[in-house]
């Protein structure tokens, strides 16, 4: 089941929620009890690292320009 974050807006409070998608926007009381909150915007974290820098273009051959050279006018 999904986890949601919000924050209450009297207390400060920032606290999280599991519960379905489809209740995801429904109004949720913070621990202290306060009802004035908001859903924060979270990011999703996936597993798996970081893509290196593609790798330099090899000198050479092919020529240049739009469409690899020789064809364009």
């Amino acid at each position: 089941m999904p986890r949601y974050e919000y924050r209450c807006r009297p207390c400060g409070e920032t606290f999280e929620l599991s519960r379905p998608m489809a209740e995801s926007s429904d109004p949720a009381s913070c621990p202290a009890g306060h009802e004035d909150t908001v859903k924060l915007l979270s990011t999703v974290a996936v597993g798996g690292s970081a893509p290196s820098a593609a790798p330099a273009p090899q000198s050479g051959g092919g020529g240049g320009g739009c469409c690899g050279g020789g064809c364009c006018g």
